[in-house]
This record gives C-alpha cells, sequence and structure tokens, in this order.
C-alpha cells in the first residue's frame, strides 16, 4: 500500500448567477484551500473569488493558445488541467473553481482529477448549478414527463445519431455548431444550415423550438425565445446558446411489454388469491 501523497484537489462549480448559486461547501474549499484556480467567463465572479481566496490563478488567459498556429481548444484545456496539476504537485490543497457546474462540459475537471488520481492524490468532484438545472427551472419542464435527450451540436452532426421526436432534444453549443478547428468561438449561417438540414429529417421546418440562455447575474434576464426550426440559419446566437427542441410526437404505447408487465400483474394477483385461500 502506497502512502497518500500531500497535495489535494477539489473541482467546485460556481453556478450560472456569480455566487448566487454558489452551494455552501463549495464556499467553504474555496475559502479555505490553499488555492484557488478558476475558469469562470464573468468578470465579477472571478473578482469575488479572488476576494475571498487565499491564493488565485485566473486560468482564462490559455484561451489565447488557440491564437497560435497549430494549436487549438484541445491544447488549452491540456495546459489548464497542467496548470492545476502544477499546484497539487507542489503540495497545495487546490480548488479548482468552474462555471457553472464543474463536471459538465468542462473537460479540465475531469483531466485534472484522473491524472491527480493516477499520481496517488486525493481528488473529487462537488456538484454545481449548471445550465441544465436552470433550463429545468426557467422553461418549467420536467425531464422525467416525456424524457430527454442531449447532445452536443458538432458531436450531433458529424455522428450518425438517433433521435426520438417523442422526447425533448437539447442541442448544446449551437453557437459553436460545425467547428472541425477547435479554435472558433462561434458559428455561420451555413454551419446552422447544415444542422438544420440534419434535424429536419426528423422534425418539421415549422416546429417550434427555443433559444435558451441562463441569466448569469441578478438583473440580467434569462433568454428565451421561440423560433420556428427552419429559422435557426439566420438566428442570433451566443456561445452560452443552447436549442431546446420539445417533441413533436407523442408518446406511443409499446404493446408488447405492455402486455407482458399486464399478464405479470395478472399471475401475481392469482398468486396472492391461492395463498389467501390457503
Amino acid at each position: 500500500m502506497t502512502n497518500q501523497k500531500v497535495g489535494q484537489l477539489v473541482c467546485v462549480g460556481t453556478g450560472m448567477r456569480m455566487a448566487g448559486q454558489l452551494t455552501p461547501l463549495a464556499k467553504s474549499y474555496i475559502e479555505s484551500f490553499d488555492i484557488v484556480i478558476a475558469a469562470v467567463p464573468h468578470i465579477f465572479t472571478r473578482r469575488w473569488l479572488q476576494g475571498i481566496a487565499k491564493e488565485y490563478i485566473c486560468l482564462n488567459d490559455h484561451y489565447e493558445d488557440t491564437k497560435i498556429e497549430g494549436k487549438n481548444r484541445r491544447d488549452t484545456y491540456r495546459r489548464m488541467a497542467d496548470t492545476i496539476l502544477k499546484e497539487v504537485r507542489a503540495g497545495k490543497r487546490v480548488c479548482a473553481a468552474f462555471y457553472g457546474h464543474p463536471g459538465i462540459f468542462a473537460c479540465i475537471s475531469h483531466m485534472a482529477i484522473t491524472d491527480a488520481r493516477k499520481e496517488g492524490y486525493v481528488a473529487h468532484m462537488e456538484p454545481g448549478i449548471s445550465a441544465l438545472d436552470c433550463l429545468v427551472a426557467d422553461l418549467g419542464i420536467d425531464p422525467g414527463s416525456r424524457g430527454m435527450q442531449s447532445m452536443e451540436a458538432t458531436q450531433f452532426m458529424i455522428y450518425e445519431r438517433v433521435i426520438d421526436p417523442s422526447a425533448m432534444f437539447i442541442v448544446w453549443q449551437i453557437g459553436l455548431a460545425g467547428d472541425l478547428t477547435l479554435k472558433r468561438y462561434d458559428t455561420e449561417p451555413a454551419h446552422l444550415q447544415i444542422i438544420t438540414d440534419k434535424l429536419a429529417l426528423t422534425y418539421s421546418l415549422d416546429h417550434e423550438v427555443i433559444l435558451y440562455e441562463a441569466a448569469t447575474n441578478p438583473i440580467e434576464q434569462n433568454r428565451i425565445e421561440k423560433i420556428r426550426l427552419g429559422d435557426l440559419p439566420k438566428a442570433n446566437l451566443k456561445q452560452i446558446t443552447t436549442l431546446v427542441i420539445p417533441a413533436e410526437h407523442a408518446l406511443k404505447v409499446d404493446q408488447k411489454v405492455m402486455d407482458q408487465l399486464k399478464a405479470l400483474e395478472l399471475a401475481r394477483a392469482a398468486a396472492n388469491e391461492v395463498t389467501e385461500a390457503a
């Protein structure tokens, strides 16, 4: 049995609305650990973190790496994870803070935790309030009522995926749809036309879809804009825009399974009658 190494890592989420959606446990790690290393886009959140952390490192400048010839976002994320690991290896208790939930569309945290554990350090993740949590609340939907599918836009475009039009379909990062370079932070109407055409194989172009953006501060309004699917290529999109496609078709009963379940219930009822008669 090997001795546990000095140095520790916890990855936490700051939520979507600055410090207001931060869990008490995440806040305690931010305040008590030796150093906070953060990748959060909102300047006020960064300033707040810097004000309560014992030591603070911002990872946002690493995104400049994508401007270097031959480098893309994968290289950026790798360097961010390495920056986190450097402090862990130095024997510090490191709190890595990420926008929203630290494990949802945040490969940096997964990379850092995996590497830290392989090297013998204690590392874990604490959940945070994500864009999905805000989406469910803001749109007033229940994923359990009809089911929910979730895919990243470009992944959906380049792979053969099966969509169930009787369930809600959430397409993440629609504002980056079709970017194969991993260097851009926007998309173009031509790319959006391709994903629209692919979606049109399942949905009608007149089907109403929703462009959603969670509010990131207490005075900001969320975006809930309903449009025709066919109008998606000319829509105004941001990096944080999510495409929500409500179910278009009704649920269809699987009669074979229903018959099997009913047969089980009849068999159980018959067995109970025999037991009671005895």
